[in-house]
């Protein structure tokens, strides 16, 4: 990196038009086009399986104990700030996050939506990012391959927990109490 650039904060993210998505890495302004539908199909899938029993039915028969949000700016650094496409706290960790933007409290999950213009992306530099901060749970999601790859942090590092397709129905970390039926995450097959 060039000594002499100056590295982005949030006030660089706030100053761009309405409307751009945007995320800063390693002090880097980097842009994303719009979802795909199929991926916004994921992202409201899990924002239904996950985040109806452990968001959405707290007190109500899910397990809940949980914030499910999606597309929230989440700061780990001045340097560092990222728009997760599904992202969760446990709510002893983060009481009220409703008005708040950045959330500066680490993440108890993160799940990315891989897409082809961002794949290495989430898998290489916001995984090594995730891990360093220690957000305990990460998945990623693949709509093309039609995947789901759970990981869990553990020594700083990590660990997979289990690779799904479209076929199974799991129980997984941290949502283990519930099934999921990995298959209606995404869109329609024909």
């Amino acid at each position: 990196m060039d000594p002499a650039r100056k590295l982005a904060t949030y006030q660089d993210l706030l100053a761009l038009p309405e409307g751009v998505r945007a995320e800063i890495v390693a002090g880097e302004i980097s842009t994303q086009p719009g979802a795909l539908p199929k991926h916004s199909r994921v992202q409201g899938s899990l924002t239904r399986f996950i985040g109806g029993p452990f968001d959405g039915d707290d007190g109500r028969g899910g397990p809940g104990g949980w914030w499910i949000l999606g597309d929230v700016d989440v700061r780990f650094t001045a340097h560092d700030i990222v728009r997760p496409d599904v992202v969760g706290w446990r709510r002893e960790r983060l009481p009220s996050p409703w008005d708040t933007r950045p959330i500066d409290v680490a993440p108890d999950w993160i799940c990315e939506i891989l897409s082809p213009s961002n794949a290495a992306h989430d898998r290489v530099h916001k995984a090594e990012l995730y891990a360093r901060h220690g957000v305990a749970f990460y998945w990623i999601i693949d709509p093309n391959e039609r995947t789901l790859e759970a990981f869990e942090l553990a020594a700083r590092r990590w660990v997979m927990l289990g690779s799904y397709d479209g076929s199974r129905v799991a129980r997984i970390a941290p949502f283990e109490a519930v099934e999921l039926e990995v298959g209606r995450l995404f869109a329609p097959v024909g």
